[in-house]
């Protein structure tokens, strides 16, 4: 492509395709009718076709993980199985640090009415401080223990619910031990110039997820790691026993509850509350959540939540569900039941058990009551009716551990954001030896292994639906569907000028088609010049974009987020599905209307949709002649070293990091091939403004 195609910035930020210098879109520009796809694909409409994609994968690994769970007979077969799953989960979450001194100190105590507390903040990792609450019974040590992760409350540990669960148990004879998970009560990481926290938690959460993900980790790792390191806190303690500890939480803390009730065999009794339903009631409700939630492939591997009790199975666990529940309860009785017939089949069908109350989300009366009695029952032997008494709670002040009410304003406190960035400076120096020492060839075939993007040859044609046509001065727009695979169609519009030459365009823009396919606009200008020119929704992208997203949500991670996550849980990435789509789109386009002519295909790739086409060039560099990206992301390296990304979730692939990151693909190509036009940052910002 001629290298005078510039982009310029007009006065009120946004950019403009320019052909030699200027061109100014005027009032008088009229915008072409580009839609191209009806308004339904099939039975579902078009912004809802990734959605509808993906859900029919699920459904096909939903019914290969139920053949599989009925071949489970015998207690050989569930231990092997538990084994498995357990090896999987942790690999997923990306193993967890080292155990480092927990440095623990009590910085208050009182006495209650019945009960005494002790606030605790100690150190999961060097720095990264804990703020918890411990309730100790006024009966004779030793205690039995119950460690209370918070759901997402904006206060977390002094949310009134929980206190009121911990102080029910302290009163039963149980200590409890409850404290702030990251993102809530006293351990957000991003706060303001106040010192405030930024964000909610769930978006918080997510933030950590970006970066995370592409270094092989989870937002759940770093949490579900405070959690064991609070049980060894609560182990460490004279008056408790560390052979009776309990686990129990709502929402999110019935998440982590489930978490470590899995992993962590120290847990004897446990019961997560409002969080378990079925991964296929899910999707067909609310769809995927925050990001601690979607582990990487799960689905495609087989681990449903049920698998959060089998993993533990014999040990007792309690499911506390409501009725009216945004959490599924038919995908809730579906998960028991699988979990009553696999302890049945070891010879303790007795030990798992669900209580139901008829309301909504929340560690409700009915719920606390259910948990309490099935603690007492298991770590006390006392099965009798415990009552919940009344009882005051105290305010957000009185349950405040750290100086300032908030972690990160304490001396030498470490972020999650700063262990993710301090991480992905030891990979950048292993990746720099990696790249050094490898064969190009060997090189390029861990990214196909690490993003899915299978091998041109091994991709169909795709099937081809001409649905239009609109005849201009000197040119024609040819409106297509390609469907590269089932259940995927691309909205493509052909710009055919009246003699086409040899060099053609195959121009993908992360907004969608029709930002540039407008009267008087970039594609009509190399359109003028003799090339013919394909634009592509790739898929997710313009006509196929999600209409969802969640308010505020959408502003840092797209509308697609849900369909990102699901897709997620399905071990793929957009970057390679998309990747694959070009790949595919390419290959039309060299032999679209040749005739005996030979095309050469040239590769613009705008924002969002950059790189995907830097790895579709990368990784089969004799289909394009030339590539070119616009407003696209400088590096995946600069998203872990940036806490809020704008926009960065649709692009992230697990793990990348560990072995390449985007500049590595770039370099892979002959420089005169490549345009490199207005980089931008994780947080969407040229460069020339850092």
């Amino acid at each position: 492509m001629s290298k005078q195609y510039l982009v310029r910035h007009d006065q009120t930020g946004r950019w403009i395709g320019c052909i030699a210098g200027l061109f100014l879109l005027t009032s008088a520009a009229l915008t072409q009718d580009i839609k191209v796809l009806p308004t339904k694909i099939g039975d579902v409409a078009s912004s809802d076709m990734m959605n509808g994609y993906l859900r029919q994968l699920a459904y096909e690994a939903f019914d290969r993980r139920k053949a599989e769970y009925e071949k489970i007979k015998t207690v050989e077969q569930q231990t092997a199985y538990q084994q498995r799953m357990r090896e999987f989960f942790v690999a997923r979450l990306g193993g967890f640090p080292e155990r480092t001194p927990l440095n623990a100190k009590t910085v208050g105590r009182e006495t209650r009415d019945g009960y005494r507390i002790e606030k605790i903040i100690f150190e999961s990792q060097p720095g990264h401080y804990v703020t918890a609450v411990l309730y100790l019974p006024q009966s004779k040590p030793r205690y039995p223990a119950v460690l209370v992760p918070c759901g997402h409350s904006a206060n977390g540990k002094a949310s009134e619910l929980y206190q009121r669960a911990c102080i029910f148990l302290a009163k039963q004879g149980i200590a409890a031990l409850c404290y702030d998970p990251i993102g809530q009560g006293e351990r957000y990481q991003l706060l303001d110039s106040k010192g405030k926290p930024r964000f909610g938690s769930t978006l918080e959460h997510t933030l950590v997820g970006v970066g995370s993900i592409l270094l092989g980790m989870n937002t759940a790792r770093y949490r579900i790691w405070d959690g064991m390191r609070a049980i060894d806190y609560m182990a460490s303690r004279p008056e408790i026993d560390p052979k009776r500890i309990g686990c129990t939480g709502n929402s999110g803390g019935g998440t982590l509850t489930s978490y470590l009730m899995a992993l962590d065999e120290r847990i004897v009794c446990a019961a997560p509350g409002c969080y378990l339903t079925s991964l296929k009631r899910l999707l067909e409700t609310i769809g995927p959540q925050d990001a601690e939630q979607n582990i990487y492939g799960q689905i495609a591997r087989g681990m449903d939540h049920a698998d959060y009790l089998l993993m533990r199975a014999p040990r007792p666990t309690l499911m506390c569900v409501a009725t009216r529940d945004y959490f599924d309860i038919e995908g809730a009785w579906q998960t028991f039941r699988e979990a009553k017939r696999f302890y049945a089949r070891m010879g303790y069908p007795e030990r798992v058990d669900l209580v139901e109350t008829d309301m909504t989300h929340g560690f409700s009366p009915g719920l606390r009551l259910g948990m309490v009695r099935w603690m007492r029952r298991w770590l006390l032997k006392a099965d009798d009716a415990a009552t919940e008494p009344d009882f005051s709670v105290m305010t957000d002040e009185q349950m405040q551990c750290s100086p300032r009410g908030q972690v990160m304003l304490m001396q030498g406190a470490r972020s999650i954001f700063d262990f993710n960035t301090e991480l992905e400076e030891r990979l950048a120096k292993q990746r720099r030896k990696s790249w050094a020492e490898t064969p190009k060839a060997d090189a390029l075939q861990k990214v196909r292994e690490i993003t899915g993007i299978r091998r041109l040859a091994d991709l169909s044609k795709p099937g081809v639906e001409k649905v239009g046509n609109e005849t201009h001065e000197g040119y024609t727009i040819e409106k297509i569907i390609l469907r590269p695979e089932a259940g995927i169609w691309l909205p493509t519009l052909a710009f055919v000028p009246e003699k086409p030459g040899a060099d053609t365009y195959l121009y993908l823009h992360g907004e969608g088609k029709h930002v540039d396919a407008r009267r008087g606009g970039p594609i009509e200008e190399l359109v003028s010049k003799g090339h013919l020119v394909l634009a592509v929704d790739l898929r997710g992208i313009g006509e196929t974009e999600s209409a969802k997203g969640g308010k505020g949500w959408k502003d840092y991670f797209g509308t697609d987020w849900k369909d990102y996550f699901l897709a997620y849980l399905l071990e793929k990435s957009f970057v390679g599905m998309r990747a694959e789509d070009i790949l595919v789109c390419g290959r039309f386009l060299a032999d679209y209307r040749s005739g005996e002519t030979t095309r050469r295909v040239h590769l613009i790739a705008i924002g969002e949709a950059g790189p995907p086409a830097l790895h579709a060039a990368a990784l089969e560099p004799d289909l394009f002649a030339s590539i070119r990206l616009d407003h696209s992301l400088v590096s995946w390296s600069d998203v872990v070293r940036t806490p809020v990304t704008k926009n960065q979730l649709i692009n992230a692939v697990h793990g990348a990091l560990k072995t390449y990151d985007l500049p590595d693909l770039l370099a892979t190509l002959p420089k005169e091939k490549v345009t490199v036009v207005n980089p931008l940052d994780a947080a969407g910002n040229p460069l020339e403004k850092k």
